[in-house]
């Protein structure tokens, strides 16, 4: 078994639809970014590419490269997919925290986690996501960001 870690960071800015997990979620502000911007989905590929001895999420899809400018980060995570079983390793499962202070996802976790396992071809219940605040306290709880942290189990073999 190994173990992987995923973290990302995105400003929050308006004229941006707000994507975790690859669900649109009705906000003010959405993530700024070279691609969709969708923090849940790139902490989810660290945690993967990692534990795999494959890099990480700038290395295989590089910010600047204009193949990925405005890029479907779900497309990103089935390419992760394949690469990650032809690397000889299968998905155990996810753990995910969405730190947001506004809107609240509980209503959309749900449908986050099923997106997510349909990219991996894994079921929802290997999927855990919840959210966070933190209590106004940094640029993050301020509201002018979003973050997301992934664990991901992955084992050797094929599924």
């Amino acid at each position: 078994m190994r173990v992987g870690f995923g973290y990302d960071i995105h400003r929050l800015v308006r004229g941006r639809m707000l994507v975790l997990g690859g669900v649109e979620i009705p906000s003010e502000a959405g993530e700024e970014g070279f691609s969709d911007g969708d923090a849940l989905i790139h902490a989810v590929i660290d945690s993967l590419l990692g534990p795999c001895g494959l890099g990480d999420i700038g290395e295989n899809f590089p910010p600047g490269d204009e193949r990925y400018r405005n890029a479907d980060s779900r497309t990103l995570l089935r390419q992760v997919r394949a690469m990650i079983g032809d690397a000889g390793f299968r998905i155990g499962n996810l753990d995910c925290v969405v730190v947001l202070e506004k809107p609240r996802i509980l209503p959309f976790v749900p449908r986050v986690r099923q997106a997510i396992a349909d990219d991996l071809g894994i079921s929802a219940d290997r999927v855990n996501v919840r959210g966070k605040t933190k209590e106004g306290v940094d640029a993050t709880g301020e509201g002018r960001a979003v973050e997301a942290y992934a664990v991901a189990l992955l084992t050797e073999g094929t599924a």
